[in-house]
């Protein structure tokens, strides 16, 4: 964990692979991403180091060389942690720690971290411990290096392994209660949202830090946390929103991520069960980004996996006030125009009006077509209300219906 209460921020150096069916590009962009994690959770990377690998070493993850390399460097700039892009076996971080004589964190250690820091309610931190647990269970004997009689042995049996057992069954009596803990949370919330059946249900999704709580706020006129950082929401808030007279829940999710670590997915079940339930998905993506297309495809791979991927989305492209796109100069006959080059209404006419519904284009920090947004929304949830409940002429009685 990294600690975010020293005066100075903690000094860290990162570590991807790059391997051979990978894209150079790309690569960066992971190390940019898992930079921007590291800063989040409260350290500041000093030094980024990458290695071409097809596939890793399984005791040390990466090459000799490029150990003695940031050992080297962690020395040299009194870094005190090194942090992976890949999760690490057990093996590997316990020979890494004792190479490296440094903190060894991967990813899915440092997603958990940040989401232990910012989970607000008994039940967010339930989940994030439940994770927490699960994931340091089978690393519990790297987490005991001070002891050097755990691998048994002529003269080395003792209270170091029956400590470590211990240990370990503590650990699992504690998962058991976690679980059932959130079983019995589980169940109070399902009863939550079978109240709430009657009342059309839209979810925001999408990938970390693309807005979803700022258009929350803006749809909802509530005050929901917003941050420019990885993961500000982990707790699901649901509001009661009004357009044209309609009402209908509007929930905001805890955002994906590339690599979202397993033991996540299955303790925030509950939290996408809200997704799960939801008649409308508002899919949130931050086209200032430069690879919002990947993030794209990534949430929709998520939603897939969890079952979602059939439900009726809507995209929505946020962030056009911080759009800028690549110029290419009159007299410059060399650059060929690509997608970096596209203006947002070069977008719209894309692959984007191709899409089942149509794309909406907004900036919620500005404010800017959040009106016309609105007015799409209620098309959609008029259609879902029709749909199920054919019989009901509440809306020839709506005064102020928008004609399709």
């Amino acid at each position: 964990m990294l600690d975010v209460n020293k005066k100075s921020l903690e000094k860290v150096i990162i570590v991807g692979l790059i391997k051979k069916a990978d894209d150079f590009n790309q690569a960066v962009e992971y190390l940019d991403e898992l930079e921007f994690l590291v800063k989040t959770a409260g350290g500041i990377v000093v030094k980024r180091i990458t290695q071409k690998m097809r596939v890793p070493n399984p005791k040390t993850f990466i090459g000799s060389g490029k150990l003695d390399h940031i050992k080297s460097l962690a020395k040299l700039n009194d870094v005190s942690s090194v942090v992976f892009d890949d999760e690490l076996s057990a093996t590997q971080q316990f020979n890494l720690e004792k190479l490296l004589k440094s903190k060894i964190m991967d990813r899915t250690a440092l997603i958990l971290d940040i989401f232990a820091q910012r989970a607000k309610t008994s039940y967010a931190r339930t989940q994030v411990e439940l994770a927490q647990y699960e994931y340091f269970l089978p690393r519990l004997k790297g987490l005991w290096t001070h002891l050097e009689r755990q691998k048994g042995g002529i003269g080395m049996r003792g209270p170091g392994e029956t400590e470590i057992e211990t240990d370990r069954r503590i650990v699992r009596d504690k998962i058991s209660l976690l679980k059932k803990k959130l079983i019995s949370i589980d169940k109070q919330m399902k009863t939550q949202r079978n109240n709430r059946r009657s009342v059309i249900r839209v979810a925001l999704v999408g990938y970390t830090n693309v807005g979803k709580s700022t258009l929350m706020n803006i749809l909802s006129k509530s005050n929901v946390f917003a941050e420019n950082k990885l993961f500000a929401t982990l707790d699901t808030t649901v509001r009661k929103v009004v357009i044209e007279d309609i009402p209908f829940l509007l929930s905001d999710t805890v955002g994906f991520i590339r690599k979202l670590p397993t033991q996540l997915i299955e303790s925030f079940k509950s939290t996408l069960d809200e997704i799960h339930e939801a008649d409308l998905l508002l899919h949130i993506v931050d086209i200032s980004h430069d690879c919002f297309e990947n993030h794209i495809n990534s949430v929709n791979l998520i939603l897939k996996e969890i079952g979602c991927g059939n439900k009726k989305i809507i995209l929505v492209f946020n962030k056009i006030d911080a759009y800028v796109p690549e110029l290419i100069e009159k007299d410059d006959l060399v650059t060929t125009k690509t997608s970096k080059h596209y203006t947002i209404k070069e977008w719209e006419k894309t692959w984007m009006s191709r899409i089942n519904g149509k794309a909406y284009f907004i900036s919620a920090l500005k404010k800017d077509k959040i009106d016309y947004l609105k007015k799409n929304i209620f098309k959609e949830i008029k259609k879902i209300h029709i749909n199920r409940y054919p019989h009901n002429n509440y809306f020839l009685k709506v005064k102020n219906l928008i004609k399709f």
